[in-house]
């Protein structure tokens, strides 16, 4: 166990990546622009039906210290501050948001070489305080977290789960909402070298003793085109497409049919994603 265990909230992470990241069935834009100077800048552009949102994000990053600014199309401001190694192994954040003057919050992340620790809290009169942490490895680990409101005095929730982690798979299982759901996750690489990799995550719901699944695929076409598959018991398929049209740049074509909505036509989405 000489490696530290990847943060609770890491606990399923990489299925349900493969199931879920870069689907997108809107219109989206990403423009990502880093200096030489630490300084970067991010301008994102999204739209949905007749709806236009974006924003636009600077972040500067010099030794320990990393400053996060976004403002979007609404004029909301949110900021972040982190510093590394501020005591040994240990990470410190700092955020808020204009104009909610109550949106202040703390966190505070320490990695060891067998456990990982990490607490929130909120800069208000009545804070919501969420702490979780892990132990282990990084091959296997087993964590809690919990959230606790000083105002009700009441725990707003309370998970578990773990993992166990391998070059070539993974496999977590997670209770959740306050014990009522169980999930178990799997990842394999099939085939490592041709980047063939299958994912699956089956859900139980206690209380109305309700079971879902999805199942999930990607494939490594070239080195500049990923395919990825994922079909769900609720009748929905996915279908993606990236390709890596110039070094870091991305265009993602993603289609989702619901077998079950026969009048509905699938849905389409196109991210476009421009780091020169």
């Amino acid at each position: 166990m000489g490696s530290s265990p990847a943060p609770f909230s890491d606990i399923g992470k990489s299925a349900k990546d493969l199931l879920t990241k870069d689907y997108n069935f809107d219109q989206k834009f990403t423009l990502s622009v880093v200096g030489s100077t630490g300084l970067g800048l991010t301008a994102n552009g999204l739209k949905r039906d007749e709806i236009f949102i974006g924003d636009v994000n600077t972040l500067y990053k010099s030794r320990n210290t990393t400053v996060d600014v976004k403002v979007d199309t609404y004029s909301n401001v949110a900021t972040k501050v982190t510093l590394s190694d501020v005591l040994p192994c240990t990470k410190v954040a700092l955020s808020f948001r204009i104009p909610d003057h109550k949106s202040g919050k703390l966190d505070v992340q320490y990695l060891h070489p067998h456990a990982a620790l990490d607490s929130s809290i909120g800069l208000n009169p009545t804070p919501l305080l969420e702490l979780s942490g892990t132990i282990g490895s990084k091959d296997l680990s087993l964590g809690a977290e919990i959230g606790f409101d000083t105002t009700s005095s009441l725990l707003t929730k309370y998970n578990a789960g773990i993992s166990f982690n391998k070059p070539d798979f993974s496999a977590a299982l997670l209770l959740m909402d306050k014990g009522q759901t169980l999930k178990a996750s799997y990842i394999h690489a099939v085939d490592s070298l041709n980047g063939n990799t299958v994912a699956a995550e089956l859900t139980h719901r206690f209380s109305t003793y309700e079971n879902s699944f999805t199942l999930g695929s990607s494939h490594v076409i070239d080195p500049f085109n990923v395919v990825k598959t994922r079909f769900s018991d609720n009748g929905k398929a996915g279908l993606l497409w990236q390709r890596e049209w110039r070094p870091k740049s991305l265009i993602t074509v993603s289609t989702e049919y619901d077998s079950k909505a026969l009048n509905a036509s699938p849905k389409v989405g196109l991210a476009l994603a421009l780091k020169p």
